[in-house]
């Protein structure tokens, strides 16, 4: 008979050996799994390195799904698991693999690492994330309101570049949709230089977006750190 509470103590927890075993040998094979995801994409491979790469996705595909139907059998509430964040993670990482959809999300297992701060219990960082998360919490009206302020500047960027921009560069800034990619380069002060202005009235222009850029930028930092200051005050 199939010991239910043992294989809960295997799985979840990690305050004895087996558990422990469980968990490293489980966080090595997601390692494995992004290491030969990257191998995959390297181009001209020899049939011999892709057949072992296959192999080995194989062997982690099925070993990630029985630890996937054992978490979900010792789970004592089923749906909230299958909801949660590595719940979602987990099934996302093998369903692709069964369906054979051409998704390929092998490289999400990467936030399954995630689980090394319960196994290693770093509870300092997960006071870190609850503080960040307090942070938002505190600062996300004012975020909301930026974050509508800065969508109708990202708007009006691209109307204004398109009229400057147009008759110089129709192929360029076709239409204020069109126009919206620079806005988003412009304003995060990133400039790809895949499409720039070439006229007088749109480099005046640029130079004001650019500036308006900076506080794009500024603002929320500012937003999160002060929030994060208020964090760590209300735990003292």
């Amino acid at each position: 008979m199939i010991d239910r509470e043992a294989i809960k103590r295997v799985v979840n927890s990690t305050d004895h050996v087996s558990g422990k075993v469980f968990a490293f040998t489980v966080q090595a094979l997601i390692l494995i799994s992004l290491v030969t995801f990257s191998v995959d994409t390297l181009p001209d491979l020899s049939p011999k390195t892709q057949k072992v790469l296959s192999v080995l996705e194989i062997l982690t595909v099925v070993i990630f799904t029985l630890e996937y139907v054992l978490r979900l059998a010792v789970a004592e509430k089923k749906a909230r698991f299958v909801f949660s964040f590595y719940g979602l993670v987990d099934l996302a990482a093998i369903l692709p693999f069964y369906i054979a959809s051409g998704l390929d999300l092998r490289a999400v297992r990467v936030f399954r690492l995630l689980r090394l701060v319960r196994i290693l219990k770093l509870f300092k960082y997960n006071q870190a994330v609850k503080r960040f998360n307090r942070a938002l919490m505190i600062a996300k009206e004012e975020l909301a309101l930026f974050g509508f302020v800065a969508a109708i500047l990202l708007y009006l960027s691209a109307v204004g570049i398109y009229y400057f921009e147009h008759v110089a560069q129709p192929e360029q800034f076709k239409s204020v949709f069109h126009s919206l990619w620079w806005a988003i380069t412009t304003l995060t002060t990133v400039g790809y230089g895949d499409m720039y202005p070439i006229t007088a009235g749109g480099k005046v222009f640029t130079c004001f977006v650019l500036m308006i850029g900076l506080g794009v930028i500024a603002v929320p930092t500012g937003l999160l750190a002060s929030a994060l200051s208020q964090a760590r005050d209300e735990e003292k």
